[in-house]
């Protein structure tokens, strides 16, 4: 009797074998980049976050420099308006030398203003403009500012602002204002409140505007005694009325200041 020889086993996977590896792979890949577009996407809005919140320090110092060194002459104007969705403010300081350089060329602006834009998205954009010539007229001088003046210099400091908020606080009557047109002092404080974006939180900063002596005050003053009297003890010039501040938003009494004033501002140059 013949006993036929064994046939070899075969070595190998089914389809169904196949398909369900495949299957297994295409999961454990999928798994991977969905885990790796996390962790980019978490890093991105980490990085944005604080490039924001950097961007908002960065605004904030800039504002709290320029309020605080204030010449004594300074003419701090704020108007607001009611566009309907926002309001729109412009805050002008005149007499506040800037010389800097813009397009190569340098420039003198003796007058700035921070402006709300209205954008057709409906945020708004916050825009820092530089005045050749000054722009808030002087009833006390025959020089006529110009109602036309354009500014040749813009820059954007911050877009996609959901709201932007000034006020203002006499340190006479101690009262909050929307507007300030008050000549030959300045607020004890001024008060802005900005959201930036649709889900930004809601940001309040407050600065101090430290009392400053007039110089045109103080020239004049020295004319009429010859230079002999105590320009900080003449009527009108108590330091204790000319209004003031300090580096919190705690509202205290101003104290006088012994000096002239701080030198011109530098601005930072342009591009």
């Amino acid at each position: 009797m013949i006993t036929p020889a064994p046939q070899p086993h075969r070595q190998g996977f089914t389809l169904l074998e196949l398909v369900i590896a495949m299957g297994l792979l295409s999961i454990l890949i999928g798994m991977v980049f969905t885990t790796a577009r996390s962790s980019l996407a978490l890093g991105n809005t980490i990085a944005e976050t604080q490039n924001e919140e950097m961007l908002h320090q960065a605004f904030f110092e800039l504002l709290n420099q320029r309020f605080s060194s204030l010449p004594g002459n300074t003419r701090l104007n704020l108007k607001s308006t009611d566009s309907g969705s926002r309001y729109l403010s412009d805050l002008t300081l005149q007499n506040v030398p800037l010389s800097f350089t813009w397009g190569g060329q340098a420039r003198i602006a003796k007058a700035v203003q921070l402006s709300t834009v209205k954008r057709r998205s409906g945020y708004l954009d916050i825009v820092l403009k530089y005045y050749e010539n000054e722009i808030l007229q002087d009833p006390t001088s025959n020089f006529k500012a110009s109602a036309d003046e354009k500014p040749f210099a813009e820059i954007v400091l911050l877009t996609d602002v959901a709201y932007f908020e000034w006020r203002v606080l006499d340190g006479r009557s101690m009262e909050w204002d929307y507007d300030w047109e008050i000549q030959g002092r300045l607020p004890l404080q001024l008060e802005l409140t900005l959201a930036v974006g649709a889900k930004g939180e809601e940001i309040r900063q407050i600065f101090w505007v430290p009392p400053k002596q007039n110089p045109e005050v103080l020239m004049r003053q020295m004319a009429q005694s010859g230079g002999g009297a105590n320009p900080g003890l003449a009527p009108g010039n108590d330091p204790a009325n000319i209004p003031g501040g300090g580096g919190n938003s705690i509202v205290i009494p101003p104290s006088p200041n012994q000096g002239n004033g701080p030198d011109p501002i530098q601005a930072a140059p342009g591009p």
